[in-house]
């Protein structure tokens, strides 16, 4: 991904892009799941740690990205790849393996339908699954 296309995707989601922002992105993209901060840190070696945090914070509030709290204490974050702030039945469920500790976007398992009493406002909805990943159960 070049970074014109990111400028593009930045400007597209309200947000300025500036070098700091393009070149996270960047990253972001190489993930093929959720991402931590700490992974950030890692692949974006020259950006600090304040900084990466600022944009998660900016990213997430303009709908770039997914927040995922998958029970492992380190926050995951996963990119959004609608224009907008994903409606309810838009959302992905999350596979977290309780061996290798990675968890997975399961891009084609919608959240399920939920109904709530009269005067509830759901906001947010984070379906979580469980087990083993793939790789983990082909280990045993």
């Amino acid at each position: 991904m070049n970074s014109s296309h990111c400028e593009a995707i930045l400007l597209k989601h309200g947000i300025r892009p500036t070098a700091v922002r393009i070149l996270l992105l960047e990253v972001m993209e190489r993930f093929e799941h959720t991402f931590s901060l700490a992974d950030l840190e890692t692949e974006a070696d020259t950006l600090d740690k304040s900084s990466i945090f600022r944009s998660l914070a900016l990213f997430a509030e303009h709908h770039l990205l997914h927040v995922v709290e998958d029970g492992s204490g380190a926050t995951k974050y996963c990119l959004c790849h609608n224009d907008h702030a994903c409606r309810i039945e838009e959302l992905h469920c999350h596979f977290h393996c309780e061996v290798c500790g990675k968890t997975f976007c399961l891009d084609d398992v919608h959240v399920p339908v939920i109904h709530y009493p009269a005067g509830y406002e759901v906001r947010e909805i984070n379906y979580l699954v469980k087990g083993r990943c793939p790789a983990c159960r082909s280990k045993n």
